[in-house]
């Protein structure tokens, strides 16, 4: 248990995570109420959209966090994954900034549009870093999210 942590970095890429190692990530990051610095990359594994519900529920009960760098590339996330980003999104009320990486999933563009909506919702954001590169959003994605 983490009562006391206040900045986490977990390297976790390349690995076979799934969609039910994420949960776990999400009930026990849950638990860091303290946090107010995470860095968890999770780069190539296989996450999915369901994952992404279970991190970001986790996430969002760190109630003093205001800096998180979030690396998904390549996890095969497509627009319900961002979808549950932007439902999740709208408790990360302490957040300052945020550095967020989609790279080589399939977003799309219905997923960018989430995706702006749910950092819209990141009222306290001052500082953000967002990677949509190499095939996320289509073609019109981009104008989704002006």
């Amino acid at each position: 248990m983490c009562v006391i942590l206040t900045s986490l970095n977990l390297n976790l890429s390349w690995n076979t995570i799934g969609v039910y190692v994420a949960q776990y990530f999400g009930e026990e990051i849950a638990k860091c109420v303290t946090l107010t610095s995470l860095n968890l990359d999770l780069t190539r594994n296989s996450v999915y959209d369901k994952g992404v519900k279970y991190l970001v529920e986790g996430i969002a009960k760190c109630v003093t966090l205001t800096s998180l760098i979030l690396d998904l590339r390549d996890n095969r996330i497509g627009e319900i994954g961002s979808k549950y980003f932007r439902e999740g999104s709208s408790k990360f009320v302490t957040l300052t900034s945020l550095n967020l990486n989609l790279k080589d999933n399939t977003i799309g563009e219905i997923g960018a549009k989430y995706l702006g909506e749910g950092i819209a919702k990141c009222v306290t954001l001052t500082s953000l870093s967002l990677n949509l590169s190499y095939r996320t959003i289509g073609q019109n994605g981009h104008k989704i999210l002006k």
